[in-house]
């Protein structure tokens, strides 16, 4: 399902917020990738020690599900609680050998940071053509995030400069305020932003995104389609699906 006939001026809205995997860079498969990666070695071991079978961790379920698009601790918890194992959470300075919820969420990040120093940063440059559209019309713009590599993605990606507002991992947990599918990233977003969340869109590929958008009461949210999960998203808090932001341009 498409709706590219539809359009995002000032006569209804003020400001959009964008997600950053999957909406603007193609981190998302990097995301996906490194969860795999961690999660596979932890559960073969796990196995290997309990003499039970591996099962492997699965991208198109298990990340979709219960990690794309939340915080990375509760992406740990909520994968394991669907696994039925138990790990105490340790703390940030737990050694990341550990067994711990935030031992695997450093695990994660270590590998999807070698990833993105190999690899580099891929830009979907539909997406922020319509970011410099929405400029020229005097439509604010802020990147909401649950990641705590949202800055250097940003860095990386060389843009940085195209947002007035950041709000990401890091800054969620500095004012203590709950990820997505909560909306409050995006509701200081639009406090940032001095906009009512009412003429506010947000754009999201994943499913507590877009969960995050309908909580929030925000005027419109936007599914972006990348990986044939459009009744889903529309499921889920949706109100039009796009396969690529370029639609959007007029």
């Amino acid at each position: 399902m498409s709706q590219s006939n539809y359009s995002v001026t000032t006569d209804d809205f003020d400001a959009v917020l964008f997600d950053l995997d999957g909406v603007l860079t193609a981190t998302a498969k990097v995301h996906a990738v490194s969860w795999k990666r961690m999660f596979d070695e932890f559960l073969s071991r796990r196995a290997l020690d309990n003499n039970e079978p591996f099962i492997a961790f699965d991208i198109d379920t298990d990340y979709k599900l219960y990690v794309d698009g939340k915080p990375r601790l509760e992406g740990v918890r909520s994968f394991l609680a669907v696994r039925n194992i138990e790990l105490p959470d340790g703390s940030p300075d737990t050694p990341v050998e550990e067994d711990t919820v935030y031992s695997l969420g450093k695990r994660k990040d270590q590998i999807f940071n070698s990833i993105l120093e190999t690899d580099g940063v891929e830009v979907y440059e539909t997406s922020v053509a319509w970011i410099y559209h929405l400029h020229s019309q005097k439509i604010k713009t802020a990147v909401v995030s649950s990641s705590r590599n949202c800055e250097a993605v940003l860095k990386a990606a060389n843009i940085t400069d195209l947002f007035e507002a950041r709000v990401d991992g890091k800054v969620a947990a500095s004012l203590g305020i709950p990820g997505k599918p909560a909306p409050d990233t995006f509701l200081k977003a639009a406090q940032i932003l001095d906009v009512n969340p009412k003429r506010c869109v947000v754009v999201e590929d994943a499913i507590s995104g877009v969960q995050a958008g309908r909580a929030g009461g925000f005027g419109l949210v936007i599914g972006v389609n990348r990986n044939d999960d459009a009744d889903a998203l529309l499921d889920n808090g949706a109100d039009v699906i796009v396969t690529d932001l370029g639609e959007m341009i007029k």
